[in-house]
């Protein structure tokens, strides 16, 4: 199948200060349909960023299985693109050098690595940028170059762990504006934790409420798009959904 299944995931590690093993996921299953956007939202400690790093191949699972478009994962790989929190961008290079990084990893010439570097700057509204250095930029640009740098490798999957937590409230709300729109344009398939139920809501078409390493509910987003702030914020669909994915936050 096209997208990602996971089976039965669980994750189990020692933990020396409490002097016995912990389980941080438990028997989790779901699956992501090519082209989805999924959100992971839950309180911290829930097993989400867990989950993203087995996804991602950085940690291994204890038990159970981890399948993307028919292929089992048991480590990193170039088929699934990851935005952090933190920027980790290169401060060495130019914003173009930074998002042809990928391309050139992969073999494109120079020719091919920077047209495709320029067309997903031009997607992130950043064509003008090409030639500046990340400490030219202000945090919001800069992360927007993360997300054009790992779509420019052209991923199976785009990982993003609450990537847009550093940044001021309204810089936030212009990030998410942008990734929607980005998203409706290419059409990723996209897995994005976040502990901020508005944030699930506003950018995905489904979200998946975890609570203490389970999989507690999975909640259908079917508000229209394009999605922009200043309509939505008073949208009675969007508030009934954010009160119940808030009270199942709440009550897990």
């Amino acid at each position: 199948m096209k997208g990602l299944l996971i089976r039965n995931l669980s994750k189990t590690y020692f933990d020396p200060y409490a002097g016995a093993h912990v389980t941080a996921v438990r028997d989790v299953s779901l699956s992501v349909n090519e082209g989805e956007f999924v959100s992971l939202v839950g309180p911290s400690g829930c097993g989400k960023t867990t989950i993203l790093n087995m996804i991602a191949g950085f940690v291994p699972a204890s038990s159970g299985d981890i399948v993307l478009d028919g292929r089992r994962i048991s480590g990193p790989g170039p088929d699934r693109g990851v935005v952090f929190q933190s920027f980790a961008l290169f401060p060495w290079k130019t914003v173009l050098e930074n998002v042809a990084f990928g391309p050139k990893m992969r073999g494109a010439g120079k020719t091919e690595r920077e047209r495709i570097a320029r067309e997903y700057l031009a997607l992130a509204g950043l064509g003008n940028a090409a030639d500046r250095y990340p400490n030219e930029l202000s945090g919001g640009m800069q992360q927007r170059v993360g997300v054009a740098r790992a779509l420019a490798n052209e991923p199976d999957i785009l990982l993003m762990d609450e990537p847009f937590a550093s940044v001021d409230a309204q810089t936030r709300m212009t990030l998410q504006e942008e990734l929607t729109r980005i998203w409706q344009a290419r059409r990723p398939t996209v897995i994005f934790i976040t502990h901020d139920v508005n944030e699930a809501i506003f950018l995905a078409e489904r979200v998946i409420v975890l609570s203490k390493g389970r999989l507690l509910a999975e909640v259908d987003v079917p508000l229209p798009r394009p999605r922009v702030w200043d309509t939505l914020i008073e949208d009675a669909a969007f508030k009934t959904l954010s009160a119940r994915v808030l009270h199942l936050v709440r009550s897990g």
